[in-house]
């Protein structure tokens, strides 16, 4: 005989909770909301004004351009038939802005190294704010002193280099001439941005946790290790970012070049040579006393360094997002 057992009557089940209330939103925070989003829309909107005003004017330049806009090496849009090109000037613009990258990130790293880990306090403050005030300076008291120091006292180093290193054709000094040539901008342009990528690099620094520093020293670490294993890759977003100020400063820069650079579009490969140009020297030098097709060129040439400006930002964004070694998160 077979026993059914009846399953106890399951307990009930409990009654859903309570919808949540929504937290009421105050209306300081609606209109800091609004201002926010207008504020984001707002510089989409001016970027894109930006962008479409100087691609009409090019378009117009362009069209009635009778050489090839990006191998030309003259410029001549008043002639006739008007003919120009920006081959000279995205050739002076990359250089001298490498050349200063190139003097400029090391020594500003070391400086920000030696103001947040090695100098003594009341050598430190001093020295931080000396930087900073260097950012504050005007660029045309740059060009001044650039023009006036740097351009005279420079020619026993490019004698020195034509001498040392004129084999590689680089430093090849082909006429004899003052040094107003991109290696000087170069230079100069070094000078200019360092302060900037020393003050945004040292404040990096500063945000090393000191845990992980305290831990490398109890490990026997010495300073330079710790620097190189803790302080180093933390920091290594923030020196790019402050690379990338300085670059964008130095493709942009006008008055110190267009005062120190003697620009002519003869194209050399001869960094020593006197002569060379710039995108802003160029449209610094000719703008007043150009007519209406020719600031249309000057214009396109302007649509090129901001397109070029854009492609830098965005590259080192990229590499950014794509190597999370280089959060100072993951450090």
């Amino acid at each position: 005989m077979t026993t059914t057992v009846i399953p106890p009557d399951s307990p009930p089940s409990p009654p859903p909770p309570p919808p949540a209330k929504a937290t009421p939103t105050r209306p300081g925070d609606k209109i800091f909301r609004g201002l926010s989003r207008g504020s984001g829309i707002l510089l989409l909107v001016v970027m894109a004004s930006i962008a479409a005003f100087l691609t009409f004017r090019a378009a117009i330049a362009i069209s009635g351009n009778e050489g090839n806009f990006f191998t030309t090496f003259d410029w001549d849009p008043a002639g006739n038939p008007p003919v120009f090109g920006i081959a000279v000037l995205l050739y002076g613009t990359v250089v001298s802005s490498v050349i200063a990258m190139v003097i400029a990130v090391p020594v500003a790293v070391g400086i920000a190294l030696f103001i947040s880990h090695y100098a003594p306090r009341r050598l430190a403050s001093p020295l931080a704010y000396v930087v900073d005030l260097l950012a504050a300076v005007p660029s045309i008291i740059y060009g001044i002193w650039g023009a006036l120091f740097l351009v005279p006292y420079l020619g026993g180093l490019n004698s020195w280099l034509d001498s040392y290193l004129g084999w590689t054709l680089i430093f090849d000094k082909t006429e004899i001439g003052p040094a107003r040539n991109l290696f000087t901008v170069g230079i100069l342009l070094a000078i200019m941005i360092l302060p900037i990528v020393t003050s945004v690099s040292r404040e990096v620094f500063l945000q090393v946790p000191k845990m992980n520093e305290e831990a490398a020293l109890a490990l026997g670490a010495t300073r330079w290790e710790v620097i190189r294993l803790s302080v180093l890759p933390f920091g290594r977003s923030g020196v790019i970012s402050a690379s990338m100020l300085g670059l964008g400063r130095a493709l942009g820069e006008t008055m110190a070049v267009a005062t120190v650079l003697s620009p002519s579009f003869l194209f050399s490969g001869h960094l020593l040579d006197a002569g060379g140009g710039t995108f802003a020297q160029n449209i610094a030098a000719k703008f007043d006393e150009a007519n209406e097709f020719g600031r249309d060129a000057l214009i396109a040439s302007g649509l090129v360094l901001f397109v070029l400006t854009l492609l830098v930002n965005g590259a080192a964004r990229l590499i950014i997002a794509r190597r999370k070694e280089y959060s100072g998160a993951n450090a």
